[in-house]
């Protein structure tokens, strides 16, 4: 299946977007809210259409609680880049004073590891899986370098839990060897979006939502007959999940995997360009239907917000 989207908790929309359309180069491919909460941002960030695997979003909470990374987590995410861009964005990191660890080798790939300026634990790895996918052409970063979607995510689990069951018989990945305590998974089908691990601490504290942690993880759906297929089977497992609803730009149903990681699958389409053409993806605030005729109240709560200006392409 691989990874559709991961989702995160923010602080200020602004310092978000300085960091993630400023900094790492990505597009922010969608500029909307909360369905569930339409008085915040919801934050988009993608390739150059936003494609499954490449998109990570965020839920900025300008007052929100700081969380906690620990197991029932998603505890970080990972972005992949082209093998050879590595002292790119060492140099890259350093000229805008990021602290990073690193590069370290992980299972045959290296790996720098920093945190965004809420906290969230990120990480670049250097991936084959990267070369041969086509970058966004117009950020500030060349193309040549450019962050291509998501590597993946770890998993913090208390002990065996049962994911890695889950992940492999219903989930389409497959056991790709365990090192450094870690146990990895990969979806075979997927360049990007297509790496799962597992970090099992037994008696850890356990992770809280909030600030500086991921709130979920999507899986992929093909269409919306196999996400019904999906959802029917993970029924089945006796895990409790919600009926499919529509987030306009995909459907989705939500569940919680044994280990108490929120998990999503979400449908590949109808995706961004439904309400906004290409060349103009996260230029304006754009609402679902429900919510169009409460703009203006929706606006005047929202922080003011702007993509950061102007992009500075730093070149190899």
């Amino acid at each position: 299946m691989g990874i559709h989207h991961i989702t995160a908790i923010a602080g200020e929309p602004q310092r978000n977007l300085d960091f993630y359309a400023g900094i790492l180069g990505l597009r922010l491919v969608k500029l909307t809210v909360n369905f569930d909460d339409p008085t915040t941002y919801h934050l988009y960030y993608g390739d150059e259409l936003g494609r499954p695997g490449s998109i990570l979003t965020f839920f900025p909470w300008p007052h929100g609680r700081r969380g906690r990374q620990g197991t029932g987590q998603a505890g970080s995410v990972a972005l992949a880049i082209p093998p050879a861009s590595l002292g790119f964005w060492i140099e890259r990191l350093l000229s805008h004073n990021i602290k990073y660890t690193g590069p370290d080798r992980r299972f045959g790939e290296q790996v720098l590891s920093l945190t965004d300026p809420d906290g969230l634990l990120l990480e670049l790895v250097a991936t084959r899986r990267a070369a041969g996918i086509s970058p966004w052409g117009d950020g500030p970063v060349t193309p040549e370098h450019a962050i291509r979607g998501l590597h993946g995510t770890t998993l913090w689990e208390d002990g065996e839990t049962g994911t890695a069951d889950l992940l492999a018989h219903t989930l389409g990945f497959e056991a790709a060897g365990e090192e450094g305590g870690l146990l990895r998974f990969q979806s075979s089908g997927a360049e990007i979006g297509s790496v799962v691990q597992l970090r099992r601490a037994p008696g850890f504290w356990g992770g809280a939502d909030g600030v500086g942690t991921v709130h979920h993880v999507a899986f992929r759906a093909a269409s919306e007959p196999a996400q019904l297929d999906k959802r029917a089977e993970i029924e089945a497992r006796g895990l409790e999940i919600t009926p499919v609803i529509d987030r306009h730009y995909f459907r989705s149903v939500y569940f919680r995997e044994p280990g108490g990681v929120l998990f999503e699958i979400a449908t590949d389409a109808p995706g961004f360009t439904i309400d906004e053409p290409v060349t103009e993806l996260g230029a304006r605030l754009m609402l679902p239907p429900e919510y169009e005729a409460r703009r203006q109240e929706i606006e005047d709560v929202l922080p003011a917000v702007r993509l950061p200006q102007p992009a500075v392409r730093q070149e190899k």
